[in-house]
């Protein structure tokens, strides 16, 4: 069962250092697309536009890190190696 654990905590580290870093790099890209448009009102459009672009592709990072997660937990292709090692 200490496989099991490991699984356990390495889908649980991953989440927490994709998530973070997925978090950072979303208020980095706010800030700077609201200093922008501070700086230059009339390309708000243009600014926003490829701010959402931009945090649709981060945001895609967390959803991978959310899937290979899930796969560690559930779909684990080592399982049926682990289980002949210990039974």
């Amino acid at each position: 069962m200490e496989f099991f654990a490991w699984c356990m905590i390495a889908a649980g580290f991953g989440m927490a250092i994709g998530s973070f870093g997925t978090g950072l790099g979303q208020g980095i890209a706010i800030s700077r697309a609201v200093e922008g448009v501070a700086r230059n009102p009339g390309a708000s459009g243009k600014i926003m536009t490829i701010m959402l672009i931009g945090l649709a592709m981060i945001e895609s990072l967390a959803i991978y890190v959310f899937v290979v997660a899930m796969i560690i937990l559930f779909a684990n292709p080592f399982t049926e190696q682990v289980m002949s090692l210990v039974g």
